[in-house]
């Protein structure tokens, strides 16, 4: 006997036709170790995730359509190739092999304000939104377990976002241990100049073999005292970035000369770490005309994961 195809729901979502807003985080990587590469090419890491608040938001309204519309373009981004596109494109697939049918769409917009080349995971984050937002909204029911290896196809920096803890990260950043640094303060800063993922991790002169950490406990990442020591914890892409882009280096420089300073992921924003809010305000206008920057705390939790348990309470 063939059963029929199921849905998600047997009764219309709650959430259809209404528009729902969820922020969509940066990370910063506070140490980058690349520890091996892989016979597919992939990079074996070791860093340390931590989220920030400061954050792209993503509005979302459910339609009866199975149509996806991305209502915000984003400029030199064809709507198939963005990541935010490819997500929900991704997730309906999912739902079809799951339940045999898809009933529903979405319509989408962003405003943008984490740079594209930063290093900041904005088109991970934007991913990993939309599928922890439509799995809500659309009622797909899958776990973030599911949603995590899902979303790696995307960008290995996916799994971090959907699961939306701090954590120590391995493999190629998928394999996460809860972690909870110091909230710090941050200024985050970005000189004239973005750089691609692809050409830092393809470049000949990336360190590939740095050793691998052996820790019996992370109480190592529990206070960030120790984090800026460079004889301990670095940024291997840094070492890279820093000889083949001028401005990057120079605006490092320049930052070490104030606080504990280190690019995030493959760049090209730097962070710098203090204790409170009013340094770093204090040190942001001082800044070299042209630098963009942000101040925000760091923070253990995704500001998303509040949101979408609200969510789930409110239906």
């Amino acid at each position: 006997m063939t059963l029929p195809a199921i849905s998600p729901n047997s009764t219309a979502s709650p959430y259809l036709s209404k528009r729902f807003s969820f922020p969509s985080p940066a990370k910063l990587n506070l140490f980058l170790h690349v520890v091996g590469q892989r016979a597919d090419g992939y990079h074996e890491l070791e860093t340390l995730f931590q989220f920030v608040d400061y954050s792209d938001t993503l509005t979302i309204s459910v339609t009866n359509s199975t149509n996806i519309e991305l209502l915000t373009p984003i400029k030199d981004v064809k709507n198939e190739d963005n990541l935010i596109v490819k997500a929900a494109q991704l997730l309906q697939k999912h739902i079809e092999r799951k339940y045999g049918s898809i009933i529903y769409g979405a319509q989408i917009s962003i405003k943008k304000v984490l740079p594209m080349g930063g290093g900041l995971g904005g088109g991970s984050s934007n991913a990993a939104t939309i599928l922890l937002a439509l799995n809500t909204l659309w009622q797909s029911d899958f776990t973030n377990t599911e949603l995590a290896e899902m979303g790696l196809v995307l960008g290995a920096d996916v799994p971090i976002f959907i699961h939306g803890f701090s954590a120590f990260a391995q493999g190629i950043g998928e394999q996460l241990t809860p972690v909870e640094p110091d909230e710090c303060w941050y200024l985050v800063t970005k000189p004239e100049v973005s750089i691609s993922t692809a050409s830092v991790f393809t470049a000949k002169e990336l360190p590939r073999n740095t050793a691998k950490l052996i820790h019996h406990n992370f109480s190592d990442f529990y206070h960030d005292n120790d984090l800026f020591n460079e004889d301990k914890y670095h940024n291997d892409c840094q070492t890279m970035v820093i000889k083949n882009y001028f401005e990057v280096a120079k605006l490092l420089a320049w930052l070490v000369e104030y606080a504990p300073s280190r690019m995030t992921g493959t760049g090209a924003c730097i962070f710098s770490r203090f204790s409170n809010q009013q340094e770093a305000c204090e040190l942001q206008a001082k800044l070299p005309n042209g630098i963009s920057s942000f101040v925000a705390q760091g923070l253990n939790k995704s500001p998303l994961c509040s949101v979408i348990e609200q969510l789930k309470k409110s239906n």
